[in-house]
């Protein structure tokens, strides 16, 4: 994997942002969104091999900017290795508001334990995740990742996370 996450969130929300909010409140009005606290575990893969466990805890601010709602992440692997960050996510609706599609990118800190040397301490984290949201606002997703130094140092061999996410929104 690459950094197609990464350009599929950026087209994702700046055609959302065009389409939705720049015609009518302002291309990055603030407004109140749900806050939600984001659990989930998974396994972590490295050059196509799964080598680790992780949790993943991820906080989505009440505010968005038009179709950009701020978040912080923090991860650990059973290897003893860390990421933190912080950046944004873009969320998508379908059949009827039930099902979506979010797409997060993070710049954020590698701390490496056991696991494997990604090259840098600055690690760019970008996915996907699908899944379905209750009534009750809960969401229950699949969540894939990729974490690189998007090529600022020579050495940049990327990790992947895939996950089972739980996001509750927090009133």
């Amino acid at each position: 994997m690459d950094g197609t996450f990464a350009v599929l969130f950026l087209i994702a929300g700046l055609a959302d942002m065009k389409a939705s909010h720049c015609p009518v409140s302002g291309c990055l009005t603030e407004r109140d969104t749900p806050a939600r606290i984001a659990l989930s575990a998974g396994d972590v893969q490295f050059q196509k091999d799964s080598i680790a466990e992780e949790v993943y805890v991820r906080y989505d601010f009440g505010r968005a900017y038009g179709p950009f709602q701020p978040a912080f992440g923090l991860s650990a692997t059973s290897d003893g290795d860390a990421w933190i960050g912080f950046g944004a996510t873009w969320t998508g609706y379908f059949a009827r508001n039930r099902g979506y599609v979010q797409l997060h990118l993070m710049p954020g800190l590698y701390a490496q334990g056991d696991g494997p040397d990604l090259g840098s301490p600055l690690e760019f984290r970008s996915g996907a995740e699908i899944g379905y949201e209750t009534r009750k606002g809960v969401r229950i997703g699949l969540s894939y990742d990729h974490r690189s130094n998007a090529d600022i140092e020579t050495v940049n061999p990327g990790l992947e996370t895939v996950q089972l996410r739980v996001s509750i929104p927090l009133k």
